[in-house]
């Protein structure tokens, strides 16, 4: 995207402390701040963080991951839709009145995020938008020199993710994916069981998703005052608003735009990415992707939300030291919503059980609510010894976040990886439509031999939200 940067940047906080109580109250922080609001970490162990997108997911998850910690504060936040700024603000405000037992007003709102990025004070981004905004956003801020949590999918295309990927490589910022299942114990410990043979060699995997129904009001409407619904639709095509096709005007219900192709693909990159992510651990190809996929799918024939309904997707994986014949995965909505590892002698089913991330999300397609379970219990009792492969641990993907800023080290779920599950989502999803085997080589990131669907790697953008 172009950088849209304003020439001029919001002063350093030690200067502000300088000025005029007068010139405090325009940008809204208090004029004093109780210090047991930030807990007892020094200011150089403190992330200043910014929050853009403040509808479902960060209210419900992405906020509360990252005010729970006393290394870090929200300063800022910023959407696109006036109503939810203000709501915004005043969820992080009430969030540090009621630990500190102080009136605190503090948080700046912002509508545009070039704004919130040029803010010197803010360390890091958290990105919860929806997905045709993930990379672009990611790239812009971590240009502008601020660490981010994005939320997943990684990106619209898978263009764009390798683009987001490589400038997190060539700016050294810390950049976490939201695929938070990798810092939740049981999808570590069925990883580690996998990696270390339990169940012998990998043959195949089978990933359950859970589904989203068809439907969506196709008429128009009026765009709701103090929604910027032009910059919402970004990259995009410019079509006539209508409530299906965004967010709810009130509320913070499932909004309509995750069932629309124009913004995203659906439950295969919604629920998929985490899932395909929490597979790609236990089959050790988290850098990698499928060398053959091929599927099938329904497509809704009417209404306005056009993603993906029923399905059932596979591709195969490359020989490793976890499978020596390459694995066979399976993606379709019949499974139960987890992933199941089959191997030579047995098999491991792991799950979120059932957790769920927002109160919205769909409900859970479990013939119980085990987490965890195994051809034979004694899989699951293993111990992993000292000798053998021990994952990467996190106890909370925020907090692992958040640690990696401080300390520079690599989070739990860097760039890379991350674009390594969602491209592996979009090739399923492209398999769904064209209805065919595709061929893959995931070094080149390019079909064989293949035009038409070399030509959805990418899309069109419209101008000015382009890549540069």
């Amino acid at each position: 995207m172009k950088n849209m940067l304003p020439k001029s940047s919001i002063s350093s906080r030690r200067k502000f402390i300088q000025r005029a109580a007068g010139a405090a109250a325009v940008l809204g922080f208090p004029s004093i701040v109780p210090a047991s609001v930030f807990g007892q970490y020094a200011p150089s162990k403190r992330v200043n963080v910014g929050a853009i997108g403040v509808g479902r997911i960060s209210r419900e998850h992405d906020m509360p991951g990252i005010l729970q910690y006393d290394n870090a504060r929200i300063i800022a936040v910023c959407d696109l839709d006036a109503h939810r700024v203000v709501e915004g603000k005043q969820f992080v405000n009430d969030f540090y009145t009621k630990k500190t037992g102080n009136a605190y007003d503090g948080t700046v709102g912002y509508a545009n995020y070039h704004e919130l990025l040029a803010n010197k004070d803010i360390d890091a981004v958290v990105i919860s938008t929806p997905d045709h905004w993930h990379a672009l956003i990611a790239i812009d801020a971590v240009r502008a020199g601020k660490d981010v949590y994005l939320q997943k999918p990684a990106s619209l295309t898978i263009s764009e993710g390798r683009a987001m990927s490589n400038a997190v490589q060539s700016t050294g910022r810390i950049l976490q994916i939201g695929s938070q299942q990798r810092s939740t114990v049981q999808f570590r410990y069925a990883a580690e069981l996998v990696r270390n043979g339990r169940i012998g060699d990998l043959e195949r995997v089978e990933i359950g998703l859970p589904g989203d129904p068809a439907g969506g009001e196709k008429t128009q409407m009026p765009v709701p005052a103090g929604f910027n619904y032009e910059m919402w639709l970004g990259e995009t095509p410019d079509v006539f608003y209508t409530v299906d096709r965004v967010h709810p005007p009130q509320g913070y219900s499932r909004p309509g735009w995750l069932r629309c192709r124009q913004f995203g693909a659906g439950m295969i990159t919604g629920w998929g990415a985490h899932h395909v992510d929490s597979a790609h651990w236990g089959m050790n190809t988290e850098f990698t992707g499928p060398v053959e996929i091929w599927g099938e799918a329904q497509f809704p024939k009417e209404g306005l939300w056009d993603v993906h309904g029923t399905f059932k997707t596979q591709a195969l994986y490359a020989p490793n030291d976890v499978s020596s014949k390459g694995v066979h995965m399976t993606i379709s909505g019949g499974f139960e919503n987890g992933i199941k590892f089959y191997g030579s002698k047995g098999w491991i089913f792991v799950s979120r059980g059932i957790e769920k991330v927002t109160s919205s999300d769909p409900a859970e397609k479990l013939r119980d609510n085990t987490a965890l379970t195994s051809s034979d219990p004694a899989i699951i009792k293993s111990v992993i010894g000292p000798d053998e492969i021990h994952l990467y641990e996190s106890k909370e993907q925020h907090g692992n976040w958040l640690e990696c800023v401080i300390s520079r080290k690599e989070p739990i779920s860097p760039a890379e990886m991350g674009h390594r599950a969602c491209s592996t989502c979009l090739l399923h999803d492209m398999a769904m439509v064209l209805n065919r085997k595709l061929y893959w080589d995931p070094v080149k990131e390019r079909f064989k031999d293949d035009q038409q669907a070399n030509g959805m790697l990418s899309r069109p953008q419209r101008s000015p939200y382009v890549l540069s």
